[in-house]
């Protein structure tokens, strides 16, 4: 069974010491008792002299007797006990169950090859269903999703190192070739074979243009569109196109295809539009339920990450949200820019914070 920890008490946490949110967000946090925002820092109230988590259902304090802290040592420093109420020096449940959770995708990570359920439910010292329910429930993906998109992470590394594709198989724990090859073009993009050899063979079409948010580049395998970028320099996307797949035939577009750029950069001027193109996406069970959420979204609307993350019904998978967000390779069309933190406000985005402003900005004027 793993165990978690019992050393919260005094906890400082590197990651929330990192993303601190400006006083502003705090304060919105507290008002609105925002669980999400637990651990990303603390409150001290100086009439009471006890600090609290954002999400802590007290009366809630007046704001001129409000400060934040980064840690709870830090409001350990300035002479304030833990709060009684939410007890922020103790693991809540949620904590203890993520915490868990965390610990098992960890192992996960590091065996050679996919643990069955019965066995990652005895370290948890809960049934397969109980465990099965909490996993999905907390990751997004089913434990055996998980499991296979690790092990697939892990094969993309050794098809570079090993000898043969066949050693490469076994080395991640596949027990037949047959197996792997019957997923393998879904996960990869293609053959194990190309993907080893840097996408040789492969024939990728390109095509680069000019927009108001600056050089657009559209490319495109056999199967469809496998990446739209936004950038200040087109010699850099093209290079950043040929890094990913050195060993690939990258080609210009002809006429016809040099008609799909221009679709694309035809959502800058009528967002509402719908285009119909094929897409040849790569990514993980989870990232691949984000980015069908995000396709959902209407022109001129937001989601927050907390939002997705419930309506795939993962709502403590909000971190999670935000990777899957980060590594969409496919602008405008997978309108990652559609999303924006709880309180409305702007966070990280691939291909600029600015872009991000200025596509919302035109969708809501649209």
């Amino acid at each position: 069974m793993l165990n978690t920890s019992d050393e919260h008490t005094m906890k400082s946490s590197s990651d929330s010491i990192a993303s601190m949110p400006n006083p502003e967000e705090c304060w919105a946090a507290v008002v609105n008792r925002d669980s999400v925002m637990d651990g990303k820092f603390y409150y001290t109230v100086s009439t009471t002299g006890v600090y609290c988590k954002p999400s802590c259902a007290s009366r809630q304090a007046i704001r001129v007797h409000v400060q934040f802290h980064q840690s709870i040592e830090a409001a350990v420093v300035s002479g304030f006990r833990a709060c009684q109420r939410c007890k922020p020096d103790q693991l809540s449940m949620l904590e203890t169950q993520a915490q868990l959770i965390s610990g098992i995708c960890t192992f996960i990570e590091q065996v050679d090859s996919p643990p069955k359920l019965d066995q990652l439910a005895t370290m948890a010292n809960m049934s397969r269903f109980h465990f099965h329910r909490l996993f999905k429930r907390i990751t997004g993906v089913t434990p055996r999703a998980y499991a296979e998109s690790q092990r697939m992470k892990k094969l993309r590394t050794k098809l570079a190192d090993s000898r043969t594709v066949t050693e490469a198989i076994y080395d991640v724990g596949y027990q037949s070739s047959g197996n792997f090859y019957s997923q393998s073009d879904r996960m990869l993009g293609m053959t194990p074979k190309r993907f080893r050899a840097g996408g040789l063979h492969i024939r990728i079409r390109f095509a680069l243009g000019e927009c108001e948010l600056g050089a657009i580049l559209v490319a495109a395998t056999d199967k469809g569109i496998c990446a739209i970028s936004l950038g200040d320099d087109a010699e850099l996307l093209l290079r950043e196109l040929q890094d990913q797949f050195p060993q690939a035939e990258i080609i210009g577009g002809d006429a016809d295809f040099e008609q799909m750029i221009a679709k694309v950069v035809g959502l800058l001027e009528n967002p509402a539009d719908k285009i119909d193109l094929p897409l040849d996406i790569q990514g993980t069970a989870f990232q691949r339920k984000v980015w069908q959420v995000l396709s959902e979204i209407p022109s001129g609307t937001t989601l927050s990450y907390r939002e997705i993350a419930a309506r795939i019904g993962s709502p403590k998978a909000v971190r999670a949200v935000g990777h899957a967000c980060a590594s969409n390779r496919i602008a405008l069309v997978i309108p990652c820019h559609r999303v924006v933190r709880t309180d409305g406000g702007l966070s990280g985005y691939r291909w600029g914070i600015d872009r991000k402003r200025a596509l919302l900005l035109k969708e809501s004027k649209a």
